[in-house]
This record gives C-alpha cells, sequence and structure tokens, in this order.
C-alpha cells in the first residue's frame, strides 16, 4: 500500500460511503420497529378497551398475561377472515407501511451501489488519465521531444512514475544537447586541429622541396633547415600529444589514481620539466611553501598541469625575469599560486586565454594555444579550480585551488 494515495482515498472515501450507510440503515431499521410497536400497541389497546367495555368483570392482568404467554393458540379463527398469520399481518396498515419502508431500504441501498460505483470510476478515471498522459509523454519522448515539462508534486505510485520519466526526460535532454554540443565541439576541434597542423606540414613540405631540389645547398643553410623541420615535427608532436589527453579527459577515460602527495613535490616536479626554456631565457623560479602540505590528486597529471602553467609564466616573461610560485593550506582547500612579472595579458584576451587553440597579443609564433586549456581541464577533472588574473607590464597570476 506504500505510496498507493489514490487508492487510499478510494478506500477510505469507500468506507466513510459505508459507515453513513449502516448508521442510516440502523435508523431506519429502527423507525421501522417503532412504527409497528406503535400501530400493535395501538390496535391491541382499541381491543382491550372494547372487551373491557363488553366484559367489565374481565382481569386486566389475566388480558396481559394472554398477551405475553408462549402457548400457541388456535389461529383458524383469523384464518375465516382470510389472514394467514405465517404470511400476513393482522394491521392492514403495517402493509403499506412495510412496502413503503422495503422501497425506501432499496433506494439507499441504490445510493449505496451508486456512491461506491462512482468513487471506484473516480480512482479508476484518475488513474487511466494519468497513465495516458504518462503514454503521451512517452511518445513525444520517442519524438525527440524533450521538451517537457512533467514534473509531479505528488506522491502516489503513477506520479512517482511520472516523476521518474521526468528525470529520464532531462537526462535524455542533456545527452542530447550534449551529443550536439560534442558534435559542434568535433567540428570546431577538427577545424582548429586542421589549421594548427597545416601551417608546420606547409612549413616543412618547402623546407624538403628546398633540401632536396638544392642538392648544392650550403651545409649551415641545410642544417638550419633541419633544425627547423625537427622543430616543427616537435610541434606537431605536442599538438598531437595534448590534443589526445584532452580527449580522454573530455570522454572521462582516464583512470586518475587518487593518493596523498606533498604539494611541494608536484611543484618541483613541474619546475624541473621547465629548467631548459627557464635557463634559456634566463628565468629564476622561486618556491615557497610548507612541506608538510599535502593534497589527494593524481601526481602526474597535476604535474602536466603545473608545467603547462609555467610554459605560459616564461613565455610571457622578461629575460632574467622571476617567477614565483607559493602553496599553503587550511581547513576547506589548498591552494597554489604562480606569478610572473612579464608582459601580462590584455583585458580583451584574459577571459579566452583557457579556450582551446586561442592565442593571445603576446604569444609566441611557436605557441599552439592548448597547453592552458588541458591544464584546467585537468584541474577541474581533480575537483580543483583555477583562475587568473593580469595587468599589462606587471605580470600574471594564476590561482589554483583544491578542495580539502
Amino acid at each position: 500500500m506504500k505510496n498507493k494515495i489514490e487508492l487510499k482515498k478510494a478506500i477510505i472515501y469507500s468506507i466513510i460511503v459505508s459507515f453513513i450507510f449502516i448508521i442510516l440503515f440502523i435508523l431506519l431499521l429502527y423507525k421501522e420497529y417503532n412504527v409497528y410497536t406503535i400501530n400493535f400497541n395501538e390496535k391491541i389497546s382499541s381491543i382491550f378497551n372494547e372487551i373491557i367495555e363488553k366484559y367489565p368483570k374481565v382481569e386486566k392482568n389475566e388480558l396481559i398475561s394472554i398477551l405475553n404467554e408462549d402457548t400457541n393458540r388456535n389461529y383458524e379463527l383469523f384464518k375465516e377472515y382470510g389472514i394467514d398469520l405465517q404470511k400476513d399481518a393482522t394491521i392492514l396498515i403495517n402493509n403499506t407501511i412495510f412496502e413503503k419502508f422495503i422501497l425506501l431500504d432499496t433506494i439507499i441501498l441504490l445510493v449505496f451501489i451508486i456512491s461506491l460505483l462512482l468513487i471506484f470510476l473516480r480512482y479508476n478515471y484518475k488513474k487511466d488519465k494519468k497513465i495516458m498522459d504518462i503514454t503521451k509523454y512517452i511518445e513525444e519522448i520517442n519524438h525527440k521531444n524533450y521538451k517537457l515539462d512533467i514534473e509531479d508534486n505528488s506522491e502516489d505510485e503513477l506520479s512517482i512514475l511520472k516523476n521518474e520519466l521526468y528525470k529520464t526526460t532531462v537526462m535524455l535532454k542533456e545527452i542530447a544537447e550534449n551529443s550536439l554540443n560534442d558534435k559542434i565541439n568535433l567540428k570546431n576541434s577538427m577545424e582548429d586541429i586542421s589549421h594548427q597542423l597545416k601551417t608546420p606540414l606547409t612549413s616543412i613540405m618547402i623546407m624538403l622541396d628546398n633540401i632536396l631540389e638544392n642538392k648544392d645547398m650550403e651545409e649551415t643553410i641545410r642544417n638550419d633547415f633541419i633544425k627547423d623541420i625537427k622543430r616543427e615535427i616537435n610541434n606537431i608532436r605536442f599538438l598531437v600529444e595534448s590534443i589526445l589527453k584532452l580527449s580522454k579527459i573530455d570522454s572521462n577515460s582516464v583512470k586518475f589514481i587518487q593518493k596523498e602527495v606533498a604539494i611541494k613535490e608536484i611543484v618541483l616536479e613541474a619546475v624541473k620539466n621547465v629548467s631548459i626554456i627557464s635557463e634559456l631565457k634566463n628565468v629564476n623560479i622561486y618556491i615557497n611553501g610548507n612541506d608538510t602540505d599535502r593534497i589527494i590528486c593524481d601526481f602526474k597529471w597535476q604535474v602536466e598541469a603545473l608545467t603547462n602553467i609555467l610554459k605560459n609564466c616564461i613565455e610571457h616573461s622578461f629575460i632574467s625575469g622571476n617567477i614565483d610560485i607559493s602553496y599553503e593550506q587550511n581547513n576547506v582547500y589548498s591552494q597554489i599560486v604562480i606569478q610572473d612579472y612579464g608582459k601580462g595579458i590584455e583585458c580583451h584576451d584574459l577571459p579566452h586565454i583557457f579556450e582551446r587553440f586561442y592565442k593571445g597579443k603576446f604569444s609566441s609564433s611557436e605557441s599552439i594555444g592548448i597547453g592552458l586549456a588541458l591544464a584546467k581541464s585537468i584541474i577541474e577533472s581533480n575537483n580543483g579550480y583555477i583562475g587568473v588574473d593580469s595587468e599589462l607590464g606587471k605580470g600574471t597570476v594564476f590561482i589554483i585551488k583544491y578542495l580539502n
């Protein structure tokens, strides 16, 4: 009976109607008995009065005892007047009253039956209506119409089914929208990837053609071409690897290995990964934080995220510039702050720096514009948040927070 609210209501109404019917029936029986009794008593009283008037010597007690005795009398006298005491009432008015009471009983019984029938039909109608509504909703969903608001505030079993159907509709709607967004994103990504690959591949083809066609090319020029080709191939390799990593994160196919790691270890490993490019530009990196601060994350992927952020900071730093990395921890979150003192980021570029393949005004020609997008995806997949603030000519600050 759990959650069968409409059925419970129907049963309660039926019980109330039945109770009212029983009360009315009892009252009617009592009334019927009372009427019969009055009629009998009045007639017997008339007979007693007649007997006493004609036979004054008759004892009244004797008459009363005759009425109350259990001895069967001879009823042949009544048969002479066509009255069968086993079938007929001796008082004719009671026959008429009996017929009226029978009619009244029948009417009350019919009202009772009709009331129960109406309760049942009402319950059945509401049930069928909800089933029809649900059927229509399912038909609409089958026609890919997910813009349905069918949430029900009731708690009966069909309303629960309706609410579950609503949840399914919302889920299907989200899947359909995500599928459409995925197609759009895939299309845009393919266009971006095609554009990103086109330039280095074209450069490689031109340099290879020059090397092949000019057999008398000077050795130094040939070596420069080979170095440029290697650089472009490395760019393509980095692009492909980054896209593959992003695709894995987007498809939730990356299995992050969550374990407790010291924040300092993550920072040091990321600094180690950018040591060559920081030395080439003579950029100094300073680290400040508590050695005991730890977070639960996937070490490898978080190092990847911080490495990409540091690469961006080094790219935008001045020669012989500085980068400060500080980290701290409280009861709510752990925070890593990476700050450079370089060129900064234009205001109109700032909202877009985490977008894939976006390149700001001060980005280098070799920049692909995917590193920060990858870092953001990694950090957010680890229940983290990344924000950025920048001022032209003064530098940029990246703030990373992980919930404890």
